[in-house]
């Protein structure tokens, strides 16, 4: 097959990129002949990867706060100077805070809305007029299972996550009319380093006692499902959430029982 021109290759950014399910993406479109443009907030970490990768002509890091305007659209000129497109923005960057919702602050809770939510909402703006002057292009947020459904010690991060699943609809329906796409992957629990540090023994039984399939996801797996939502053969889906979660937005109660029982017949 012959190579595509590198003044026509795309070009993909994806945000919380210097680590877990942010690196895996961008390593997702690597391998499919994408430039990459990682964007995080902490340099170090985020210089790794890119020396990691060894392909200086293919990968752009970029230390910025997504949730600060000025920090994103110096991130979008730094992008159109360097490769002057943009074919695919995944708004990954997040974080959390876990605390029960009378010990949350004000701050805390502004903290993360501020990342997951403005973070978002900025990218989409300034990467996104970019793919509407090109009348092309997707857009893929990266919610979680706790937009969908409540749970514990995650006020702040929940709410976050619901939010994106209906800015992602918001954005969909107006940026469709321009043949940009906007969908919203919701992962369940997936293996990263950050789920080990905070998820105890306890919680990870709690996980398995509630995963049809299971078992957590991995980094691979979200990558794929992004990549799909950002490729061709999704060209005719817009403004959905697909749970990437092993069947925990489905599944209710029972699952421990019928387990048993299926051990004891």
């Amino acid at each position: 097959m012959q190579a595509t021109p590198a003044t026509d290759r795309p070009v993909a950014v994806v945000t919380g990129g210097a680590r877990g399910i942010g690196l895996a993406i961008g390593e997702w479109f690597l391998r499919h002949d994408h430039r990459v443009v990682l964007i995080d907030i902490d340099a170090p970490p985020l210089e790794a990867p890119a020396a990691r990768l060894a392909r200086p002509d293919d990968v752009l890091a970029l230390h910025a706060d997504v949730s600060q305007p000025e920090a994103v659209q110096q991130a979008a000129h730094a992008v159109m100077q360097r490769w002057g497109r943009v074919d695919a923005l995944v708004n990954n960057a997040g974080v959390a805070v876990f605390k029960p919702v009378l010990e949350t602050s004000f701050e805390e809770f502004r903290h993360v809305l501020s990342t997951n939510l403005d973070g978002a909402f900025l990218c989409s703006q300034a990467f996104g007029a970019i793919m509407a002057d090109q009348r092309k292009g997707a857009i893929v947020n990266i919610a979680s299972i706790s937009g969908l459904r409540a749970s514990t010690l995650r006020v702040a991060y929940g709410t976050s996550k619901a939010a994106l699943i209906h800015l992602t609809k918001q954005y969909a329906v107006e940026l469709g009319n321009v043949g940009v796409r906007v969908n919203v992957v919701c992962p369940g629990p997936v293996e990263t380093e950050m789920a080990k540090l905070v998820h105890s023994v306890a919680i990870r039984s709690d996980y398995y006692d509630t995963i049809p399939m299971g078992r957590y996801g991995t980094v691979e797996e979200m990558a794929e499902t992004v990549g799909f939502l950002c490729s061709e053969r999704a060209s005719f889906i817009n403004g959905q959430f697909l749970a990437a979660d092993g069947g925990f937005d489905a599944a209710g109660v029972g699952l421990p029982t019928l387990r048993r029982r299926a051990t004891e017949a």
